[in-house]
Formats: C-alpha cells, sequence, structure tokens
C-alpha cells in the first residue's frame, strides 16, 4: 500500500463512526456496537444496512496471497452490476473505506440512504471506474479525507520507539472490513482483496442470521481466546421511527447517546497537554509555598519518580 497520504488513524467507535457520516451530509443513518454474536440483536436494530468488523490482521487467518477466499468466493462481476468496490490504496483510510462500502450500497430502494451531495457527487463519478482507480479517487478526496482526519485523536509526541511493519516483534494490525446484503447476495467488501467476496444468497430479512454465520467462521480461524474483535451495525436513526410513532422514552434515550457522543469528540479534538503543563506548574508553585526550603517538593518528586519505575517494572 502507499504511503498514508495524509490519513489518520481513527477509532473503532460508535459515535465517531456516525459523527463522520454526518459530517459527510448522510442523514438518518447511525451505529450501534454489537457486544455479542447474536442474530436476534441484530434483527432487533432493523432496518439493518450492513455491519463493520474489525479484527487482527495476520496472513494466516485472512488468507493472503490466496489464490481464493479462505470462505466464500470472489465475484469479480459484482461492480458491473451496480456495486460499489473500492481498492484499498491508503493504510490508514480502511475505517472510512469500510464505512463507505456499506453507505454507498445503499442509496437505492428499500430503504433508500440519503448519502447528501459530497458522497452522491463521489459515487456518480467514480460509476464504472475499476476498484483500483475507485481507491485512488477514494483516497484522493479532499472531503473525505478532512472528515476522517477530524475525528483522529490530538497526539502531541512522536513515539521514537515505535518499530516500522517490517520489524521482529512488530506491533500488531488491526483491519477493518464490510459485510452487506447487496442484489440478493451477501457481499464481504475488503479493499486488500482483488474483488468483493460473495457469500451466497441473501437479503435483509435473512442478513442477521448469515452474517453471523460467516463471522463465526472467520472468527474461529483465531487460536482459541483471541478477543481483538468489533462489530458495528449500521442502521437507521433510531429517533426516525419515534418521531413516526411518538415514542418520547426512546428519542429522549437517543438525544442523551448524541450529547455524550459529542461530548466524547469535542475532547478527542483537543490537545490537553499544554493545560496539563500549568496545572503541574501550578503544583510545584503549591510546593514551594508550603516548603521554601525545596526539600518537601524534592522528596514528592523522588517518590513519583519510584512509583514510575515500579509501575514499568511491572509492565515487563
Amino acid at each position: 500500500m502507499a504511503d498514508a497520504g495524509g490519513w489518520s488513524t481513527i477509532e473503532s467507535d460508535e459515535g465517531v463512526f456516525t459523527s463522520l457520516i454526518e459530517t459527510l451530509g448522510v442523514k438518518d443513518v447511525q451505529f450501534e456496537e454489537l457486544i455479542s454474536l447474536d442474530a436476534d440483536t441484530i434483527r432487533s436494530l432493523s432496518p439493518v444496512y450492513g455491519v463493520i468488523f474489525l479484527f487482527k490482521w495476520t496472513r494466516e487467518a485472512t488468507g493472503a496471497g490466496a489464490e481464493a477466499p479462505l470462505d466464500g468466493t470472489y465475484d469479480p462481476n459484482a461492480t458491473e452490476n451496480g456495486l460499489f468496490f473500492a481498492a484499498q490504496t491508503i493504510q490508514n483510510a480502511c475505517g472510512t473505506q469500510a464505512i463507505l462500502s456499506v453507505i454507498l450500497n445503499h442509496d437505492p430502494a428499500p430503504t433508500p440512504i440519503e448519502l447528501g451531495p459530497e458522497l452522491r457527487s463521489f459515487k456518480d463519478f467514480t460509476t464504472g471506474f475499476p476498484p483500483e482507480l475507485r481507491g485512488e479517487a477514494l483516497s484522493n478526496s479532499e472531503a473525505i479525507r478532512s472528515a476522517h482526519n477530524a475525528f483522529a485523536k490530538a497526539s502531541p509526541f512522536a513515539d521514537e520507539t515505535a518499530r516500522p511493519p517490517d520489524e521482529e516483534n512488530a506491533a500488531d494490525v488491526y483491519h477493518f472490513i464490510a459485510y452487506t446484503p447487496v442484489n440478493g447476495t451477501l457481499y464481504e467488501l475488503d479493499g486488500l482483496q482483488p474483488h468483493p467476496i460473495s457469500h451466497g444468497p441473501c437479503d435483509s430479512a435473512a442478513f442477521p442470521e448469515k452474517v453471523i454465520e460467516v463471522l463465526q467462521k472467520r472468527i474461529a480461524r483465531y487460536p482459541a481466546g483471541e478477543t481483538a474483535f468489533n462489530l458495528m451495525a449500521v442502521v437507521r436513526d433510531p429517533r426516525v421511527h419515534a418521531r413516526e410513532i411518538g415514542d418520547t422514552e426512546t428519542l429522549e434515550r437517543e438525544e442523551r447517546k448524541r450529547a455524550a457522543w459529542q461530548w466524547e469528540n469535542t475532547l478527542r479534538r483537543w490537545n490537553f497537554v499544554g493545560f496539563i503543563g500549568e496545572m503541574m506548574k501550578g503544583v510545584v508553585r503549591m510546593k514551594d509555598g508550603q516548603d521554601p526550603s525545596g526539600k518537601a517538593y524534592e522528596e514528592w518528586v523522588e517518590a513519583a519518580k519510584k512509583e514510575t519505575r515500579k509501575k514499568l517494572e511491572m509492565r515487563r
């Protein structure tokens, strides 16, 4: 893959994903984190447009380099039948790419997603493009990149101890993919694969059972006890139906959830290093005022150093 090209890493978080697509102009769509692999839970969120799956990428579990996928079959003709599929050309864009793989495949009936002018223009512009060119167009979209990067965590420090990906004992790599029913077929949309992967016939009614079955097979390829997975459902905003039927309890609950998401996303955008620095200066002034000789302050610093060393030793 190419260099990150200005794309930051974003969290797998329902509030982040929901705010991201709303920033791009998508209407009445929300993300819900799924705690368990349970078809009834997915069905209770109906209508469900698809799911976003985050997992630890390993060559063995993903079948990288194989001529055929470990589950399902490649469908090289899917894009000719109207499926939106883009190859992944930028590493850090995989979260947003998986989201768009669901959103951009559900703008027609029966339960259409209102894309908004930005994504509508992007989809229309890339219609007929091969997956590689669609991936390049997505990676070079300033509007999509800006919306994506708006939800990156502020990080003022550079980790000089980080190892390059090809070094021994490199950090774990995580990857986002999408599962969604399109044209009566359950598709796995992974930008690292050469084609969309078909998992057989599937409509919206059969999607909960079908996708859980596929995910269980995938997770079974990992060692027992592996828990580094996250599953997010792409659903219709519950507030829409709540307003239609006058369900004030659901509406109030969802509004509180949205307010919490907004607060959390605001915190993600801020860099608190300056505030922490000023707070520490205040603590130092307070310590100096209590003990002009500075002895108590020095003891306090030494105690903090010992506690830090103790924690590091425990981690090792």
